[in-house]
């Protein structure tokens, strides 16, 4: 099975690695696994408040997700699963990885500004050696239309 594990954030890249993870799965055997990671600092709060917190930011992913899954869906025939961890973003990444022996591939978008390609993708690329599946980085930028040729 070829899983492709997306991370879902609210970068605009996001949009692009979704797509391309998508594209990737269709067909027979694939699939499209869908990170979401809290990080621990947004419930550093009185623990009621925290508990609050938590629950509406699942509700956020959840709202979130259910975009890009009816998209993979009705356009790629791929049901994608959802996974939410809590913890900082690069070791849940890599935990979410070793928990799931079914994970083929690791999926990030680019961020095109100037900014840099973004976090997540400047941390894992200096582990490029370690990692335990290839990773690939789609680039903000590229239309529907130029991924659609990759696949």
């Amino acid at each position: 099975m070829r899983k492709f594990l997306v991370i879902l954030d609210d970068s605009r890249e996001c949009l692009n690695a979704m797509r391309f993870a998508a594209m990737g799965a269709s067909g027979p055997g694939g699939g499209v696994q869908v990170l979401a990671v809290i990080p621990p600092e947004e419930f550093q709060h009185w623990i009621g408040v925290g508990e609050i917190m938590r629950e509406e930011a699942r509700e956020r992913i959840h709202a979130h997700f259910e975009v890009f899954a009816k998209w993979m869906r009705d356009r790629q025939a791929v049901d994608p699963e959802l996974v939410i961890r809590e913890g900082e973003v690069v070791p849940e990444i890599l935990a979410q990885i070793e928990d799931d022996g079914g994970i083929g591939m690791l999926v990030l978008g680019a961020n095109p500004g100037k900014g840099g390609p973004g976090p997540i993708v400047s941390a894992l690329s200096r582990r490029l050696g370690s990692l335990p599946v290839p990773l690939a980085v789609v680039p903000g930028e590229l239309s529907k239309e130029q991924l659609s040729q990759i696949w």
